[in-house]
């Protein structure tokens, strides 16, 4: 079989440049292995993968390939979090997967490692791999350590945020919040608890493009360079074998992602990321959906991490992790689905060795779950025709159904200060609209609502509901994703001050309490107001981004 790179080492002129970096006859004789390198000085849980891509060399250059490393951007969202930089976040995610296809197609690689850890670099990478149909292979940095104990259990990168809101009320001091501030995020690595970055990174194991333990390894244990050494020697394998990434991605990997996602109650936004490599696989956002809304019923949610327990991704990877979770859920897998060991799901979870012993208040057994279904859920109503998205596993049951009076915010900067002015009362329903995928534009996370909430006590006494997102960090009554958004016309634009918003999650519903004839007379008179003047990539996210039900990716209209 023909390497695809013959087509730019068998011809002098190209042979010529690849010397000019010092490559030998040797190097070009083998395949060529690129490495999607998305380190950076700005995202903690990229700043190892520099470390890390080293290690790939190694094995790599062991195995026979030659190495071609370049660059991907990444971006932080904490960083980002509650300004305008939240709304470059999510259409960063179309970015990496454009630039990754346009470097591998152009170089034509073999093969391809991606090394990324957060958001929305992971998604981003395996759209690409999912788009190019090549060998492929992720493997993220790993996550953080805890951090310090803070009232109780241990603190993570979000500690600080909710203890802005205990400053407000006068729970802690200025000198405590500082001390906090430098000792919640003791190490590099994804945020310790169960947010995007690692749900992500978890549900790339459970698709099967990532070596097992590759997820949640943390980042500053030796194991994830031996991983990384392991990594390198696999993708040079799956070379040789013909083992391409649509090989491994395919409806039944995407359930088996699904059940991990509904069984530890990860994030919400990977409702909106497997959608949208679902998309590149062709399979339609509305399938997606229903396969959500199925898998949320019928999946008990066996792992509890935070921010719905006190336990970390630390606590997690020791009572056995991603595989642990796995083997309990193995009745309702697909374990005979490919992966990038070049073994079945089954065969690697056979040979899987868990090495810290079994720890039942993290990881349960089928037969005695948290909960028996509900880790993440889609609802539906007159607020929500095209569905919304909710985290029960990270709602206090006494939330799980809460009615109360809308306050309306047409920008999360609006609500955020509103909140932490002490002018929320108990009993209300925040709505925060016009942040979706369009009107946003990019579908910021209200994250800081949230947190300030929280802090301030409201976290059992108030619900939100947007069409903007949610970090995986959140706890609280939330609801998200709610599509149509408010810029496409969708009711929650015509939602005002006083509404009585009902949020079921057991019933799987989202309404206002208003008549269809008072619906439509309140879209008789409304008029969609000035959204923000946007330029460049902003403005072209703006024009072509579908909704969040259609994952919020770029699509070009039909002619």
């Amino acid at each position: 079989m023909e390497r695809r790179s013959g087509r730019v080492t068998k011809e002098i002129g190209h042979r010529t440049l690849f010397k000019a970096m010092g490559y030998s006859d040797a190097d070009l004789r083998g395949p060529i292995i690129g490495i999607a390198n998305s380190w950076n000085e700005l995202v903690p849980g990229h700043f190892n993968l520099r470390q890390v891509a080293d290690y790939v060399r190694k094995g790599i250059y062991r195995s026979g390939g030659a190495v071609a490393e370049f660059g991907v951007i990444a971006a932080c969202d904490g960083i980002a979090e509650a300004h305008d930089g939240m709304k470059y976040i999510l259409p960063s995610r179309e970015l990496i997967a454009n630039d990754i296809e346009v470097m591998a197609r152009a170089h034509a690689l073999d093969g391809i490692v991606l090394l990324g850890s957060c958001d929305k670099i992971v998604p981003g990478m395996l759209m690409a791999a999912a788009r190019l149909d090549i060998p492929a292979i992720l493997l993220p940095g790993g996550p953080m350590l805890g951090g310090v104990h803070f009232r109780g259990r241990k603190s993570d990168t979000t500690t600080a945020s909710e203890a802005v809101g205990m400053l407000k009320k006068g729970f802690i001091d200025e000198a405590e919040l500082r001390n906090l501030e430098g000792l919640c995020s003791p190490t590099c690595g994804s945020c310790s608890m169960i947010a995007t970055a690692n749900t992500m990174c978890a549900l790339s194991e459970a698709l099967g493009m990532t070596v097992p333990d590759g997820a949640g390894t943390p980042a500053v244990y030796s194991e994830r360079l031996r991983l990384a050494e392991e990594t390198g020697r696999a993708i040079v394998h799956l070379v040789n074998e013909g083992i391409t990434a649509r090989t491994i991605l395919d409806r039944k990997a995407l359930e088996n992602a699904v059940r991990v996602l509904m069984a530890t109650g990860g994030s919400t936004n990977a409702v909106l990321h497997l959608t949208a490599i679902a998309g590149e696989l062709g399979i339609e956002a509305a399938d997606m959906m229903d396969l959500y809304e199925r898998f949320s019923r019928s999946t008990p949610n066996i792992a509890r991490i935070r921010p719905a327990a006190d336990g970390d991704m630390e606590d997690f990877y020791r009572a056995g992790g991603l595989p642990r979770v796995m083997k309990e859920l193995r009745g309702l897998l697909h374990t005979e689905c490919l992966t990038v060991t070049g073994k079945t799901v089954g065969e690697n979870l056979d040979l899987h060795v868990e090495r810290y012993g079994e720890n039942r208040d993290m990881i349960r057994p089928l037969s005695d779950p948290f909960s028996k279904d509900l880790g993440l859920a889609v609802l539906r109503g007159n607020l929500a025709p095209k569905t919304a998205v909710t985290k029960p596993s990270a709602i206090d049951p006494s939330m799980l159904v809460f009615t109360g009076r809308a306050r309306v915010f047409d920008r999360e900067e609006e609500a955020n200060e509103t909140i932490l002015a002490g002018e929320i009362q108990e009993g209300t329903v925040v709505v925060i609209r016009y942040e979706g995928p369009k009107g946003g534009p990019g579908m910021r996370e209200m994250f800081a609502a949230m947190k300030y909430l929280n802090g301030m006590g409201l976290a059992k006494k108030t619900a939100l509901v947007t069409d903007g997102r949610f970090s995986g960090t959140n706890n609280g009554c939330f609801v998200g994703h709610v599509s149509p958004e408010a810029a496409e016309g969708g009711p929650i634009a015509v939602v005002r001050d006083g509404d009585r918003i009902t949020v079921d999650i057991p019933g799987g519903v989202l309404r206002v309490d208003l008549s269809e004839e008072e619906l439509e007379r309140r879209f008789a008179e409304w008029k969609r107001p000035d959204l923000p003047k946007t330029t460049g990539y902003l403005a072209v996210y703006s024009r072509l981004a579908t909704s969040a039900a259609e994952g919020a990716v770029m699509r070009l209209p039909q002619v």
